[in-house]
């Protein structure tokens, strides 16, 4: 089965057209496709498919997890369709798990996308990771993620587990964790752990999350723009004064791969 592998600000995934959503791809499969020792290498793969004769992103995290929505995958998967000639160039609707989202993808250059809303879910957090804890927000995306901030990037150390965030009892399901570090007026830096994926160059969702969470940090009110870095490029989030967030971001098409071998695990 030929596939294709791309990219949006590093965060990587391997994507199968499937728009009669005839293929079964299972858990392990697609573990051992996004394998970056053994496999094609992927923080996850999109199935693009179409249910009710809409686009649909069957999106699954690189151990072969569900997830609910991703925003740099979703411009790619946008990318993937007007490259292909499956979509024209312009502003078009792919659905989630999260519900629809509106893009607008042009030929050449950075695709937007709405992402809706982000909430601010009123409760103090913390993340410890190499000995140190910071305190943050617990904000959601349409997924959870925790957003905490620091004063030196360097202190977070290496990203190899999962860290450690209370009240644990407040992500049942794992949570997307942010550290943050507010470097200029509306700039900032940014790593991410992404539940069922570990670190990753990039998180769309999660740059929206920082993106309230920083101005709530700074007391400012919305409506707000923020310039983010995360390791994998630029990205930019608008929120406007009803917390509906715009993602704006490249996307990468790379080339395409064969995984027939892994679907036989």
């Amino acid at each position: 089965m030929i596939a294709t592998y791309g990219h949006g600000t590093e965060n990587d995934f391997v994507l199968v057209f499937d728009p009669d959503d005839e293929y079964v791809i299972s858990t392990t499969q697609i573990a051992a496709i996004c394998n970056r020792e053994s496999g094609i290498g992927a923080d996850g793969l999109i199935r693009i498919i179409k249910v009710d004769g809409k686009w649909f992103m069957d999106y699954r995290n690189a151990d072969g997890s569900l997830a609910e929505m991703c925003g740099n995958g979703i411009r790619v998967m946008a990318r993937y369709l007007v490259e292909r000639a499956h979509v024209p160039e312009g502003i078009f609707a792919i659905n989630t798990r999260d519900g629809i989202k509106h893009l607008r993808v042009p030929m050449i250059g950075d695709i937007s996308v709405n992402m809706g809303k982000v909430a601010d879910e009123g409760e103090a957090i913390t993340a410890s990771t190499n000995g140190h804890t910071w305190h943050g927000y617990n904000i959601n995306v349409g997924n959870p993620h925790a957003v905490v901030f620091v004063e030196d990037m360097d202190q977070v150390g290496t990203l190899n587990e999962a860290p450690i965030v209370q009240p644990a009892e407040s992500y049942p399901e794992g949570v997307n964790v942010e550290f943050v570090q507010i470097t200029g007026e509306h700039e900032i830096r940014m790593r991410v752990y992404e539940r069922g994926s570990r670190e990753t160059r990039s998180c769309g969702t999660g740059t929206c999350a920082v993106a309230l969470a920083a101005t709530l940090f700074s007391k400012e009110r919305l409506p707000a723009h923020w310039v983010i870095y995360p390791p994998g490029g630029r990205l930019e989030v608008s929120i406007d004064a009803h917390s509906n967030a715009t993602l704006i971001g490249p996307a990468v098409l790379v080339k395409d791969v064969d995984i027939s071998e892994y679907l036989v695990v």
